[in-house]
């Protein structure tokens, strides 16, 4: 059974993941939403937050975008990561069970040594 975690401001999407106030996270089973929590982030500090959801049961991460060595942490973990998303998360996840989430490219590029996630 998915858990899919979506990085969250208010209703929408949040552009980067660990930048997001809260988490709202579902429980899918089929095409059926059976629960949805919200949680809110923790702090945003290198390798924990895919540790973090990881503990919280999360298979997918949905954000607007991260960083490359994110995307790697979050797949060491389990959790599948789907970026370039936006819009109203409660859209997003049906869509999601649907099947027709529109992936796009992450809206995050952070620099291979050091760089930052300027605006986000």
């Amino acid at each position: 059974m998915p858990k899919v975690a979506i990085a969250s401001e208010g209703n929408y999407v949040s552009e980067h993941f660990g930048h997001c106030p809260e988490y709202t996270i579902f429980d899918v089973e089929g095409n059926v939403i059976n629960n949805k929590m919200v949680v809110p982030n923790p702090g945003h500090q290198p390798g924990f937050l895919p540790v973090y959801l990881g503990r919280l049961g999360v298979t997918h991460i949905i954000a607007g975008g991260m960083g490359y060595r994110a995307q790697q942490l979050f797949l060491e973990q389990g959790i599948e990561p789907i970026l370039g998303v936006e819009g109203q998360v409660d859209e997003v996840i049906r869509a999601f069970v649907a099947g027709t989430l529109e992936r796009g490219e992450s809206r995050c590029h952070h620099q291979e040594e050091g760089g930052s996630c300027q605006g986000h």
